[in-house]
């Protein structure tokens, strides 16, 4: 099979949570261990940072990354989704996978993957691990997809674990309560090995200090840090959290690693250059300044919307568009009835059809247009945008993948 040949058998064949939603999900690590095993067990053969977290673990583990590269250590790094291509999700020192090693590995595997009916997620942390080990990089940062108990990546033993923030997304798979989140989240936290924490409430941080007391592993509250201030090439007003987040982990890692104060101060300023993350308060267009972003739950957007009432602007236009399980009803009241929107469905089989979002959005006192794509909708509001108004693109990874 050519390249596009395999990504069209990856996505049709087998189900993934992004595109599908909750069929993908599967609710034990049995078909990840059996592949792991098929594979020979390249995880054990790869230094690992696991990161989890309800946001910013994108953000988080793209620094984290971005700092052992200026230290001079070939760094993998395994993020999910993807906005344009596949390979984004997994890189070495900042470049993707080659599309030869992606044909190779599932034309060899093709056969396991089909007898045991393999996620899409299950198949590609595999192929994750097997190509680190092969490369042979000197530490890989691992994210979570969804989770952390029975995610996919949760076979490994890192030397150390990070988790950003709890929050409410995925409730159908992960609870109703920041308790139960934080819960799943914490399946991340292994025997004695040091665990991170980015932020925590009054409901999070007992379901942390227990489990790492279960666990005999020392925990760090990042937002306890009182710091100096660390520039960082991420945008955003959310970054601050996960710098600190970083700061801490960094502190970890010099007991396995040589870095120093410049290798954190440069990682964090050089992280797109470094890992080419994108779409976080990525701006895409001046005047009108356009924004996109992927903060896609109640979080997340809280923060970005604040941020956008610190902007300077003389009218405020939104490009949106969701996924079919979104919460609605958890999203929609954070934003401003004073703007100008513009409904879209983005083009995953998840989307949520833009005249259902609309007919949502009026219930909340947002107004505005239907268009039939997120490209549409983008050429719309740019049409009746003034110089000096401000656009934002968001509600959806996907909506963000389309823009960028």
């Amino acid at each position: 099979m050519t390249y596009q040949q395999t990504l069209d058998w990856m996505f049709a064949q087998l189900p993934m949570y992004q595109q599908q939603g909750a069929s993908a999900y599967k609710k034990d690590l049995t078909n990840t261990i059996l592949l792991a095993e098929h594979l020979g067990n390249p995880e054990r053969n790869v230094k690992c940072i696991h990161v989890a977290g309800t946001n910013g673990k994108g953000s988080t583990s793209s620094m984290i990354a971005s700092v052992l590269q200026e230290a001079g250590y070939k760094v993998g790094l395994y993020t999910s989704p993807h906005l344009k291509d596949f390979r984004e999700r997994i890189k070495i020192n900042g470049k993707e996978i080659s599309e030869e090693f992606v044909v190779d590995f599932i034309a060899v595997n093709k056969l396991f993957f089909e007898e045991h009916q393999l996620s899409f997620f299950e198949m590609t942390v595999g192929l994750a691990f097997d190509y680190f080990a092969k490369e042979n990089v000197d530490v890989a940062v691992i994210e979570v997809g969804m989770g952390g108990r029975l995610d996919s990546t949760n076979i490994i033993t890192p030397l150390v674990s990070v988790i950003t923030n709890i929050g409410f997304d995925h409730t159908q798979f992960l609870g109703n309560t920041l308790e139960a989140i934080a819960g799943e989240k914490a399946g991340i936290i292994k025997p004695n090995i040091p665990v991170v924490i980015g932020e925590y409430t009054e409901e999070t941080k007992p379901v942390f200090v227990a489990k790492a007391e279960e666990c005999n592993s020392e925990i760090y509250f990042a937002s306890d840090l009182i710091q100096e201030e660390y520039p960082c090439g991420l945008l955003g007003d959310y970054q601050i959290h996960n710098v600190k987040t970083v700061v801490q982990t960094v502190a970890i890692l010099k007991t396995h690693f040589k870095l120093s104060e410049e290798h954190l101060k440069s990682g964090l300023l050089n992280v797109v250059a470094n890992t080419g993350l994108l779409g976080r308060w990525q701006q895409v267009h001046s005047y009108p300044k356009v924004i996109c972003d992927t903060a896609h739950n109640s979080h997340g957007l809280k923060i970005v919307l604040n941020q956008i009432q610190k902007e300077n602007y003389e009218q405020l236009h939104f490009v949106l568009g969701v996924v079919n399980d979104k919460d609605l009803d958890s999203i929609l009241p954070l934003f401003p009835k004073k703007a100008n929107y513009f409904f879209c469905k983005p083009n995953v089989p998840r989307g949520l059809d833009e005249k259902i979002l609309q007919q949502k959005a009026v219930d909340f006192g947002l107004e505005g247009k239907v268009c039939n794509s997120v490209s549409g909708a983008y050429e719309a509001a740019l049409q009746v945008a003034g110089k000096n108004d401000f656009i934002y693109i968001g509600g959806s990874t996907f909506v963000v993948a389309e823009i960028v």
